[in-house]
């Protein structure tokens, strides 16, 4: 039952129901994933405008303009944005213009304020006037035309499209609905005083910011102790879930009894990944809810989220890039290594990938203090210089 990376994944998105679409205002649906395509309705820029401010004119009439000899045309009105001119710019003519402003018919180049004189309703100018200051209407897009695809999520910059697109609402795919569930009889709260052997729940606060950098709505369960019967009781009790999300209790031990309920009682997709850290995860489901049962040490439980959750609940793909490795960096027999590491820039130009200092999987400072996963295939030692994939 122990697979490989891509095979959990793919086991794990298996299991996830299709989310429904519903339709949000803008302002609500930040982070989350479109529905469907997303077409304007309007041409961006909506009318041929001004790039800058200055004056709006002939190209023709300009083109010996220099700051020895000034060219002198005739001002003979304004345009502003969301007030336009409603007249026409003959020969020898030019009229003021600001940015964002509509173009007047006749013009077609603008010669920015920084190279004009004016002297009563004359403008001179110091340099030939340009059409590339000018924007064409519908250079961005034009009604008509997919702004944005579905499966795309919605970041503040495809929001601001699809607002300059002409829509208020948009159809997204529903958030994905996770609960966290923490286990075990060592773990407690902060601040709590610690016992001998008592850890802190951190897995709790670390899985809730990934998720929600995810677009998921979260829901935290009460922590549960080593007991099938409490145990029993929160699953009894579980909202109406896409994924429950737990940590702890997955492993080999007497004591692994998220284990032992999804193998006796529930439905289990696989259990045991190859891959370091984070080899003892479990996929299933209870009753017709998805269950993903993490490794209770937190720096585990973090980069098996990071490594094979977040892909699916955001449905986009790790983000990887390949760089040389500063030094040895050592596979792991059988399993897929995922060491944490920064990028660094070298004296001599370029960038590397370095190991963080200390990989022991107790060191939840250590993903903190780094800013990327080196992957290292099982049985494939990357020499000092050699290109490594590296997970941002």
């Amino acid at each position: 039952m122990n697979i490989s990376v891509a095979q959990a994944r793919a086991a794990i998105a298996a299991l996830l129901p299709a989310p429904p679409s519903v339709t949000v205002n803008l302002l609500q649906s930040y982070n989350l994933v479109l529905a469907s395509d997303l077409l304007a309705r309007v041409d961006h820029p909506s009318s041929t405008q001004s790039a800058l401010d200055g004056v709006a004119c002939r190209a023709a009439d300009t083109a010996e303009a220099s700051s020895d000899h000034p060219t002198p045309l005739q001002l003979i009105g304004e345009s502003r944005a969301g007030l336009a001119f409603s007249g026409v710019v003959g020969p020898g003519q030019a009229m003021y213009i600001y940015t964002g402003a509509s173009m007047p018919h006749g013009a077609d180049a603008i010669c920015p304020v920084e190279q004009l004189s004016v002297e009563g309703d004359t403008v001179y100018l110091r340099r030939p006037a340009q059409s590339k200051d000018v924007r064409q209407c519908g250079e961005d897009f034009t009604a008509g035309d997919v702004v944005l695809r579905a499966g795309e999520r919605l970041t503040p910059a495809r929001v601001a499209l699809a607002a300059a697109a002409g829509h208020a609402q948009v159809t997204v795919q529903r958030p994905w609905r996770v609960a966290v569930l923490a286990t075990g009889d060592e773990v407690i709260e902060p601040p709590m005083p610690l016992l001998p052997g008592q850890v802190y729940n951190s897995n709790t606060y670390g899985l809730y910011g990934l998720l929600q950098e995810a677009g998921c709505q979260v829901t935290i369960l009460n922590h549960v102790p080593d007991s099938l019967p409490a145990l029993h009781a929160q699953l009894a009790a579980l909202p109406d879930l896409d994924l429950l999300l737990t940590s702890g209790g997955v492993s080999m031990g007497k004591y692994d009894l998220v284990r032992d309920l999804l193998m006796n009682e529930g439905q289990v997709s696989f259990w045991k990944v190859k891959m370091r850290p984070g080899g003892p995860v479990i996929a299933g489901r209870w009753n017709t809810t998805a269950v993903v049962g993490l490794p209770g040490n937190p720096v585990s439980s973090l980069v098996v989220f990071q490594v094979m959750l977040r892909p699916v609940l955001t449905g986009e793909p790790p983000r990887t890039v390949r760089l040389p490795a500063y030094e040895p960096l050592r596979s792991v027999v059988g399993k897929t290594a995922f060491w944490r590491a920064n990028i660094i820039q070298r004296s001599a130009g370029g960038s590397q990938v370095a190991l963080y200092h200390h990989q022991g999987s107790g060191i939840l400072r250590s993903l903190s203090e780094s800013g990327a996963l080196v992957c290292i295939p099982e049985g494939e030692d990357i020499q000092a210089g050699d290109w490594a994939e590296v997970w941002l």
